[in-house]
């Protein structure tokens, strides 16, 4: 029998019941609903604040915010790049960031190191490198994201006291003897050497004071807005966690604002007041260079970690490659990094001192120096005459090197590791 669908007409007598019916019907329908948009909810949070951006829409583009169209006038202390006076404005009300970033094969390309100003790579552990990002004039035009933070060394710590009273260092935990599940709250002995705790070395410059101190942890003292997760940084494939902590220079600045750490501390002490600047020239490209293919490797075996830099005679440059391949920024439509001058600083090295693995560099005192600019190659010295002193180059009528104008970078290698160059 065929059956047609039919709409119920209440009768008079039957409206009391059907009132209670569809009550009953929205009850359910309402409590459906506001668990959906519960859930909804939740993911809307759980994506906002552990997988994407917060509160902003990736476009891919940045924009200018300052006008670029200004005369480059004014010298950039950190490297003697040359900006225009709109930057150097804002850069006066700041000081210098010193940011770890990782250089593991399964974190690039990197997000953030072509606006760096000075960079310095060193063997974390097992070979594999890391990044210590020196940020000041050249994060200033446009918005600038910097990733992954990782975790600190010893000698990067010696690295950043160089750069005036109390930088900024940004970092994602470090090497320390914390424990929570040991007796007593501390590692055992051995398991961390005294001569690596990082935590130590900021404790005892007074950098560790809590979310008050110029040192910006995102493992303890600092978070959102400042450091975030970003497990798909790189795209639609999951990152590994370890890999994931994104940080907004905007917001360091901010955060650094809030603590006492602008230009002049809350007592009025500029950062700059100790801080020794290197010396600068305008590039002149070699007409005949003599050095522009350099190679080393950091550790046997790790051919991933090998560095090249390919000297630009038309840009007065040197491009870095990473693995064997163009080492590339993420950000800024992904171009390939690039160095004025490439410094070679050998250190004494002690490999693997404790049973985490972690290595050693001594950063402070002297040692032998490649210094390439130009296309040129010219035997040099560093000196670096204490933790808070910054490392000078000489050549070897000790005489100081003046740096080319732009991004420098500072490759940490043992001494006695071999650099090809022709």
């Amino acid at each position: 029998m065929k059956r047609e669908k039919l709409w119920y007409q209440p009768r008079k007598n039957d409206m009391n019941f059907s009132n209670l019916l569809s009550s009953k019907k929205l009850t359910l329908i309402a409590s459906f609903l506001g668990l959906y948009l519960i859930s909804a909810g939740i993911s809307l949070l759980f994506f906002s604040y552990v997988v994407a951006r917060p509160g902003k829409v990736d476009t891919g583009v940045k924009r200018a915010r300052i006008n670029l169209n200004l005369p480059k006038t004014e010298e950039c202390p950190i490297n003697g790049g040359m900006f225009n006076v709109d930057e150097k404005n804002i850069w006066e009300t700041r000081r210098p960031i010193t940011a770890v970033i990782e250089n593991h094969l399964e974190s690039r390309p990197q997000s953030g190191l072509s606006k760096a100003d000075v960079v310095y790579e060193a063997v974390a552990e097992g070979g594999i490198t890391r990044f210590l990002a020196v940020f000041f004039c050249n994060v200033i035009a446009e918005e600038v994201d910097v990733a992954p933070v990782r975790s600190a060394r010893i000698y990067f710590v010696n690295l950043a006291a160089g750069y005036g009273t109390d930088p900024i260092f940004l970092h994602q935990g470090g090497a320390n003897n914390f424990c929570s599940n040991c007796p007593g709250g501390v590692k055992t002995r051995g398991q961390v050497a005294k001569e690596v705790d990082a935590y130590a070395a900021l404790d005892k410059l007074g950098w560790r004071n809590g979310q008050h101190g110029n040192d910006m942890d995102g493992g303890f003292n600092v978070g959102f807005p400042v450091v975030e997760r970003n497990q798909y940084r790189l795209g639609s494939e999951l990152a590994a966690w370890e890999h994931s902590v994104v940080a907004s220079i905007d917001e360091v600045y901010n955060e650094a604002k809030k603590r006492g750490f602008e230009f002049q501390d809350e007592e009025g002490n500029a950062w700059n007041e100790n801080f020794r600047m290197w010396e600068f020239e305008d590039g002149k490209a070699s007409t005949s260079p003599t050095a522009t293919d350099i190679t080393f490797a950091f550790w046997e075996g790790k051919g991933e970690y090998d560095v090249a830099w390919k000297y630009d005679t038309a840009s007065n440059s040197y491009k870095r490659f990473n693995g064997g391949s163009p080492h590339t920024d993420w950000e800024f439509d992904k171009p390939q990094l690039t160095a004025s001058d490439v410094v070679i600083m050998f250190a004494k090295e002690k490999s693997m001192v404790d049973e985490e693995g972690h290595q050693y560099y001594e950063v402070v005192g002297k040692g032998d120096a490649l210094v390439f600019k130009n296309g040129e190659v010219i035997q040099s010295l560093w000196k670096k005459k204490s933790q808070l002193d910054r490392e000078i180059f000489y050549d070897k009528n000790d005489k100081e090197i003046v740096f080319t104008r732009g991004p420098i970078w500072v490759e940490i290698l043992p001494a006695g590791n071999e650099v090809n160059y022709d």
